[in-house]
């Protein structure tokens, strides 16, 4: 019997599928890279890191005001250490690329 596929949940955009299945694989220790494309304005750029993976979480923000739980932001987080020690970690979205590397 199969696993069933993880859901990957986030507030603004469904998580691909197979980005959801191959974050479900990793296990810390693993190196991995991230790339993401971010846009300002009418202003696109490529951006890629690496490092090791630690773990997947969740972000949860909230409005400046005290209201329902159905009002938090919640967003998918992968954490990882870069090569010179520091621990990072970055949100993901439909313009995220996360690779296994080595």
């Amino acid at each position: 019997m199969s696993e069933p596929a993880l859901t990957i949940h986030s507030a603004t955009q469904k998580v691909d599928p197979q980005l959801a299945a191959f974050l479900a694989s990793l296990q810390p220790g693993q190196r991995i890279q991230v790339t993401q494309t971010v846009r300002v304005g009418a202003r696109l750029w490529t951006t890629t890191t690496a490092g090791v993976y630690r773990g997947l979480d969740y972000l949860a923000t909230g409005l400046s005001t005290q209201r329902v739980p159905e009002d938090d932001i919640v967003v998918p987080v992968v954490h990882f250490t870069k090569d010179n020690g520091e621990l990072s970690s970055i949100t993901i979205d439909e313009h995220t690329k996360v690779e296994r590397v080595g």
